[in-house]
């Protein structure tokens, strides 16, 4: 890792994964939206790298909350 966003990035996909696997039900549909995130996390990464520094964080910080989002919305129990 060479750049704050780098570290930055990688730690806030960790969060992500530990998040997942650690208090989810690990069912599909909260998959994918920890994926969009990780997505989004690795787009902030590059742009902040580039130079484009507001958007990179810009782009952490409601990948994170898009996570966090995902993380409480409540799953429907058959």
């Amino acid at each position: 890792m060479t750049t704050f966003f780098d570290a930055l990035s990688v730690a806030c996909f960790i969060g992500l994964v530990i998040a997942f696997f650690r208090f989810t039900e690990r069912d599909m549909p909260t998959l994918l939206r920890y994926i969009l995130s990780g997505i989004a996390l690795a787009m902030a990464n590059l742009l902040g790298n580039v130079g484009y520094v507001f958007l990179g964080y810009a782009l952490v910080f409601s990948a994170m909350g898009f996570g966090l989002l995902s993380f409480s919305k409540p799953t429907s129990r058959d």
